[in-house]
């Protein structure tokens, strides 16, 4: 088994579990406009419709559970000897309640509130307003979602491409391959000397990139995948 691996996550592993996707057809993009709920200029401008937005995303995680794909990630996890980094694209919590460890969230979390404010974070399972305050600072109207807005940088780069550049397999699960920069990851693992590989429902954007491609539902491709490994072939 390889001694480092650098799992990335995309919209594809959670959609098996009923989570929206954002950029496919029929997706949250094609019924929202970003600009108004996802970006800081959007918040600035109407806090409250934001709000709404993410409170209706947070309460439907009750409604939802992990998948196939989750479980057997965190079985990858528990059963390897080595160094195994999960990053996530996805701001749900379904990979920790499948049982991963070592995750980051590069685009942050929906059960996370950050304070303009102050800059604290909290655990937030609640619905936000502009009536709520701090619990650090007691400003209200400060906290809006920890999650990563169009515009601004996605969290943990460094600890990130630490990861990659010091990886022997790459794999790239339920992924588009049209967002960065996690688009480019494949290419820092590949300079790594990394054998890279994509699990993905169809071809992404940057398959032409990775030395392996297995295609189909991640809820079978994934599972399917993890066992060959755990069994040393």
């Amino acid at each position: 088994m390889p001694a480092s691996i650098v799992i990335l996550t995309g919209a594809g592993v959670s959609a098996e579990s009923g989570v929206d996707t954002f950029r496919d057809t029929g997706g949250i993009w094609s019924r929202y406009d970003y600009r108004k709920v996802a970006t800081p200029e959007g918040f600035a401008a109407d806090p409250a419709l934001v709000h709404d937005f993410y409170n209706q995303r947070r309460s439907g995680l009750v409604k939802i559970a992990p998948n196939a794909a989750h479980y057997a990630l965190a079985r990858l996890e528990a059963g390897h000897p080595g160094r195994l980094t999960l990053v996530t694209q996805n701001i749900d919590d379904l990979h920790e309640r499948a049982g991963s460890k070592n995750l980051i969230h590069m685009h942050g979390e929906l059960t996370k509130a950050i304070c303009v404010r102050c800059g604290s974070r909290h655990e937030w399972h609640g619905d936000l307003s502009t009536e709520v305050p701090c619990p650090a600072c007691a400003e209200a109207g400060g906290l809006r979602p920890d999650v990563v807005w169009f515009g601004e940088m996605p969290y943990h780069m460094e600890r990130i491409y630490e990861a990659l550049g010091d990886c022997d397999l790459f794999l790239a699960i339920g992924t588009s391959g049209s967002v960065y920069p996690a688009a480019q990851f494949v290419q820092e693992a590949s300079r790594a000397g990394a054998h890279t590989v994509e699990l993905n429902l169809e071809p992404s954007e940057t398959f032409g990139d990775f030395d392996e491609a297995i295609h189909g539902p991640a809820s079978r491709v994934v599972p399917d995948y993890v066992e060959k490994l755990l069994k040393g072939k």
